[in-house]
C-alpha cells in the first residue's frame, strides 16, 4: 500500500508559485502621469512665442556737402534714341542677322528681303539702257552720212546737177537725225535714272541699322512678310527689331503741378533704381517739358545721369530725390556724412525717440537723437550707423528681444 502511494507521489507535477496579486491603482497613476506630461508639452507648444512679421529698411547716409531733398518722385528710365527698324517696302524676309542683346553698329545689315524680282527688273532696266545707247550710236552714223549727202548735193547744185528740192531734202534729213539723237540721249538719261531707281529698290531689300546701339527685341523671323505699314491682318510684321542707343538713357518723371516750382534746370538729383535700392546714382535735371497733363495734373521732367552704367537699362523703374541747390540752402551743407532713417521707423514718446534695430531674428530697442528732415527721411545725429536695418512702422506688440520675421 505504501509502495502504491509512493508511486502516485512520483507522478505529481511541480508547479511554479503564483505571483502576488498586483494593485490596480498603480496602472492608473502611471497613465495619469503620461497624460500630464503630454498635456504640459502641448500647453508649452501652444503658448510658445511666435515671431512677428515686419518690414525693414537699411539706414542710409547723405554724402558730405550734399543738400537735403525738396521733392520725391518716381518714373522710368527711357532712351532718347530708340527705333523699331522696319523696311521701306513690303517683302518676304529671307535672313535675320540680329538677336536680343546684340550690339550693332551704324549701317550694319540687320536683315535681307527676297530680291529676286527686283534684281530681274534691274537687269531689264540695264538692258534697256544699253539698247538706248546703241540706238544713239546708230543715229550718229546716220547723221554723219546725211551730213555728207547734204554737202555733196550743195556742191552739185552749184553746178546745176541737182535741184533745190534735193538740197532741202538733205538738210531735212540732217535735222531729223540730229533731233532723233537728242531724243535718244534723253532716253538714255531716263533709262539711267530708271536703273538708279531700281538699284535703290534693290538696296531697300537690305535693312540696316540707323544708328549704333543694342537690340532689345527681335520681332521677325525668316519666311515672314514685313511691311512699313500694317497690312494683312496679324500675318505681316511691321518691324524687324528694336534698337536702343544706350548712350541716350535718361529718366522721365511726372511731377505734380503743385510742386513743379521746386524743380529747376540743372538741379541736382539722386536716383535709386528699384532693382538696386542701395545704389544712389547722381543725376541732374535736364529740362521741364513746358506742358501739363490736364488729366493727371502733372508735368513731365527729364533727368540726365551724371555717368552711365551697364546696370541701367531702359524702362527700369526709378525713384528720384530732388535736392536743394546750394544757393537756396538756409545753411552750408554738413561737412561730414549725415545718417538718414525713414520717418516710419521712428517711434516717439515722452520727449524721446527710439527705433527697433534688427539683430538676426530679434530686435533691439535703441534710443536715438534726431535732427532735421530730408524728404521722407529723418536725420539721425546719434544712435545709429549706416548699414544697420530698422523696423518700419513697428507694431505695438514689438519690444526688446521680440522674435521677428522679415517680410
Amino acid at each position: 500500500m505504501n509502495d502504491a502511494i509512493n508511486d502516485l507521489s512520483a507522478l505529481r507535477i511541480e508547479r511554479a508559485p503564483l505571483p502576488p496579486p498586483t494593485r490596480p491603482w498603480v496602472k492608473w497613476v502611471v497613465a495619469l502621469l503620461v497624460l500630464g506630461a503630454l498635456g504640459a508639452g502641448l500647453w508649452t507648444w501652444l503658448n510658445r512665442e511666435r515671431p512677428i512679421d515686419v518690414d525693414v529698411a537699411a539706414v542710409t547716409t547723405r554724402a558730405a556737402g550734399t543738400q537735403a531733398s525738396v521733392l520725391n518722385a518716381s518714373g522710368y528710365v527711357t532712351a532718347r534714341r530708340r527705333a523699331t527698324v522696319s523696311s521701306k517696302v513690303t517683302g518676304k524676309i529671307i535672313e535675320v542677322n540680329v538677336e536680343e542683346g546684340m550690339a550693332v553698329r551704324e549701317g550694319q545689315v540687320l536683315a535681307r528681303l527676297d530680291d529676286v524680282t527686283v534684281r530681274a527688273s534691274l537687269r531689264l532696266m540695264e538692258a534697256q539702257l544699253e539698247a538706248a545707247k546703241r540706238g544713239v550710236a546708230e543715229s550718229e552714223v546716220r547723221l554723219a552720212e546725211a551730213e555728207r549727202t547734204r554737202q555733196r548735193r550743195e556742191r552739185l547744185r552749184a553746178d546745176g546737177l541737182v535741184t533745190e528740192a534735193d538740197v532741202d531734202q538733205s538738210r531735212a534729213d540732217v535735222e531729223s537725225f540730229t533731233a532723233r539723237i537728242a531724243a535718244a540721249r534723253e532716253q538714255i538719261i531716263v533709262a539711267e535714272r530708271q536703273v538708279a531707281l531700281q538699284q535703290t529698290e534693290l538696296d531697300n531689300m537690305t535693312i540696316r541699322a540707323p544708328f549704333a546701339g543694342v537690340a532689345i527685341t527681335k520681332d521677325a523671323q525668316p519666311g515672314e512678310m514685313v511691311s512699313p505699314v500694317s497690312a494683312g491682318g496679324g500675318f505681316t510684321r511691321t518691324g524687324i527689331c528694336t534698337i536702343v542707343d544706350m548712350k541716350s538713357l535718361e529718366i522721365e518723371v511726372d511731377v505734380n503741378e503743385s510742386y513743379i516750382n521746386r524743380v529747376t534746370p540743372g538741379q541736382p538729383v539722386t536716383a535709386v533704381l528699384d532693382a538696386y535700392p542701395d545704389w544712389q546714382i547722381p543725376a541732374s535735371v535736364i529740362t521741364t517739358v513746358p506742358a501739363a497733363d490736364r488729366q493727371k495734373a502733372t508735368v513731365l521732367v527729364r533727368i540726365g545721369f551724371a555717368a552711365l552704367d551697364p546696370r541701367i537699362l531702359p524702362d527700369m523703374g526709378v525713384k528720384v530725390t530732388f535736392l536743394r541747390e546750394a544757393q537756396d540752402a538756409d545753411a552750408t551743407a554738413a561737412a561730414s556724412p549725415v545718417t538718414l532713417v525713414p520717418k516710419s521707423a521712428i517711434r516717439a514718446g515722452d520727449g524721446t525717440s527710439h527705433v527697433f534695430v534688427v539683430k538676426q531674428n530679434t530686435v533691439e530697442r535703441r534710443a536715438i537723437q534726431v535732427g532735421g528732415t530730408d524728404g521722407d527721411r529723418i536725420e539721425v545725429t546719434a544712435g545709429l550707423s549706416a548699414g544697420e536695418r530698422v523696423v518700419l512702422s513697428p507694431p505695438e506688440a514689438l519690444a526688446e528681444g521680440t522674435l521677428i520675421t522679415v517680410k
